[in-house]
């Protein structure tokens, strides 16, 4: 029976994206589907380099799809669209960006670096409307009236992240793509940042696609996760169902790879490396199949029969 209670807010379909032309032409994406449910934080985890940021720039339509389409509440939002549905999918899907200090204009105050999406979209009644908007935001992702006046050359990297948070809250947007927000922070910085934007998740019924290279990080924030390897997605379950029973040896691989609090532990544990050499596809053709329990792989039949065993014993 189909749970009623999910509603896909964003589905991506076949999703290829190809860099470059003839020869020198580079497959970022390959053959990528999955859906996000409303209200959800799914996390696309992979190393540097696997494709998830092309996934996180073709949402909000920084990069064009070669193949494939992108759905958002029914309506297909890749390829060209009307001025009127454009301006939409702009103010309802917003993005928040790994290096806070590049994607911040240096010589405009933060005030007006808030207000810009305002200003474009016109999201406002009068001055005072815009006013009250924006000090709204500023004291919610814990920023103070004064730093409206500010540069962004005058904040840390954690308040700089505020600042791009801020940019985007005011929007409010139903979706964001978090691309690696919290990479370039100090650790302890890190937790303020992902506590607030649950926060605002609860508050707002926001859903977020989160893209990090860390699993430990996607475990605290994410609902389900999906795990992606040189363009190509590799495992897709619940966050408790995959740190339960990592399928994959590419999950293992990243699984393994995350640190263990006791020194002597971590001192001793073997690091997994995966080995792509590992599968043999040269007979039976690997798919991305549901094995039960809404947990799929990425592998041929006879892998993933293994897997089924593996899992439901």
């Amino acid at each position: 029976m189909e749970n009623t209670e999910k509603k896909v807010l964003l589905s991506i379909q076949h999703l290829d994206v190809v860099f470059g032309h003839g020869k020198k032409a580079f497959k970022a994406v390959s053959d990528v589907s999955f859906d996000i449910y409303k209200g959800e934080t799914l996390s696309l985890v992979g190393e540097s380099g696997s494709g998830k940021t092309t996934i996180g720039r073709a949402i909000v339509r920084i990069n064009p799809c070669s193949a494939g389409a992108i759905y958002y509440d029914g309506k297909k939002i890749s390829g060209k669209l009307s001025r009127k549905d454009d301006r939409e999918v702009i103010r309802k899907i917003q993005m928040i960006f790994q290096d806070p200090a590049a994607s911040l204009n240096e010589r405009a105050t933060i005030e007006y670096i808030i207000s810009e999406g305002l200003y474009n979209f016109h999201l406002y009644k009068d001055e005072k409307d815009r006013m009250a908007k924006i000090e709204n935001v500023v004291k919610e992702v814990g920023l103070l009236p004064e730093h409206l006046t500010r540069y962004p050359h005058e904040f840390s990297g954690g308040q700089r992240q505020r600042v791009g948070m801020a940019r985007s809250f005011v929007m409010e947007p139903e979706f964001i793509v978090a691309d690696e927000p919290i990479s370039a922070l100090d650790v302890s910085i890190r937790a303020q940042v992902l506590n607030l934007m649950k926060k605002f998740q609860q508050e707002r019924g926001l859903t977020y696609l989160f893209i990090a290279h860390d699993l430990s990080i996607v475990r605290f924030i994410s609902d389900r996760i999906v795990v992606i390897y040189k363009g190509r997605i590799m495992e897709i379950a619940e966050t408790e169902e995959l740190f339960a029973y990592p399928l994959h040896p590419y999950t293992k691989s990243l699984i393994s790879a995350i640190p263990i609090p006791d020194p002597r532990i971590e001192k001793e544990k073997k690091l997994f490396i995966y080995d792509k050499s590992l599968h043999d596809y040269s007979v039976e053709q690997p798919e991305l199949v549901d094995i039960g329990n809404g947990h799929m792989v990425y592998g041929s039949p006879s892998e993933i029969e293994k897997y089924k065993k593996i899992r439901f014993g």
